[in-house]
């Protein structure tokens, strides 16, 4: 069950579409006053938004500015389409690599690979960073999938197992050639994570950094609760908000099968989320928040729920202290996990 201290009750916007009651998390707008500062970018391929409270006024631009160099820092580093980036050499290297030869890594690779690794144990495969090994032949844009050469050649490649990684000597390889991983669904939680360590850096202890769909807050908004709005994923107003969550102190993410996507030509909606197991799409959940401590977390968990269902998922999240879900199935139908209780 979530603390008290992360979920302050929360509030209800309902709208009629099919009676959909539909979630992706976003911020609700807050007034200026005279201590607050703020920033917003576009990096790691979404919207970069960081809010402080600090008297200094200097000081908190500093801190803003600072959370925005290690933002670009991180994508630099991970992104697949940085040529120059740690993950493009893993996934140039890694796969030639061996047992007897390993590639060498930074730590802080190992410890993302070694999350990645920890939430592949926990959900029996259904969250997998090799399913890139496949999905990076989907072309979102142009509404194209891999041939069915690629899905007989490259599903099997899609196994969390053929990554050997030495979290002692900070080492990995790849079992397999056509191996290939992205990080995804689990980079923007831990650096949302990372802004709010270069915060309280400074001394702020009343933040919010969010990325996308990831969101990390820090202390509340001076006696009154973050508002972190959960939208409806169908409407064309991408600010239509459905939920509104009063945090503190916690983190959020929400995944949804709207973000990047496509109708192929049967009608199926073809989105980002990959299933391991079939390399396509699952259908089933449209949208999946988590809240829990820390975004290096949620974000994977979201993902996580996505693939193994509503009922697995839910029970998956029942069984890990401090985390709690709101899950929006394809018929509308909103669930909750057992620590929320329904507006």
């Amino acid at each position: 069950m979530i603390s008290s201290e992360c979920l302050i009750g929360a509030r209800a916007n309902k709208f009629f579409a099919g009676c959909f009651f539909l979630l992706s998390s976003t911020w609700v707008s807050l007034p200026v006053s005279a201590g607050w500062h703020g920033d917003t970018q576009n990096i790691m391929g979404t919207v970069i938004n960081v809010t402080v409270y600090h008297a200094d006024d200097a000081k908190a631009e500093q801190a803003i500015a600072a959370v925005m160099a290690e933002m670009r820092r991180i994508d630099q580093q991970y992104s697949p389409y940085i040529p120059t980036s740690e993950l493009s050499r893993v996934n140039d290297l890694a796969p030639k690599a061996t047992a007897a030869k390993p590639m060498p890594i930074s730590a802080e690779m190992v410890r993302l690979l070694q999350k990645a690794n920890h939430y592949s144990e926990l959900s029996g495969g259904a969250f997998d960073i090799t399913f890139a090994s496949l999905a990076r032949y989907y072309d979102y844009r142009k509404g194209l999938k891999p041939t069915d050469a690629q899905f007989k050649e490259l599903v099997p490649q899609i196994n969390y197992k053929f990554i050997h990684l030495d979290t002692k000597n900070n080492t990995v390889y790849f079992d397999h050639p056509k191996v290939y991983i992205d990080l995804g669904g689990i980079a923007k939680g831990y650096a949302v994570d990372r802004g709010a360590e270069i915060l309280q850096q400074y001394g702020i202890a009343n933040a919010n950094v969010s990325a996308g769909g990831d969101s990390r807050v820090l202390g509340d908004k001076l006696g009154k609760p973050w508002l972190v709005g959960i939208r409806n994923p169908r409407a064309e107003d991408k600010n239509a908000v459905a939920i509104t969550l009063p945090l503190e102190n916690c983190a959020i993410s929400t995944s949804g099968d709207y973000e990047r996507f496509f109708i192929d030509k049967d009608g199926q909606r073809v989105h980002h989320i990959i299933n391991p197991k079939t390399g396509k799409s699952p259908h089933g959940i449209i949208s999946a928040s988590v809240i829990g401590p820390a975004g290096f977390d949620t974000d994977p968990l979201t993902k996580t729920i996505f693939i193994m269902g509503p009922e697995k998922g839910l029970a998956l999240i029942d069984s890990l202290p401090g985390f709690d879900a709101i899950v929006i199935t394809e018929s509308g139908k909103v669930l909750y996990s057992k620590g929320l209780t329904p507006p």
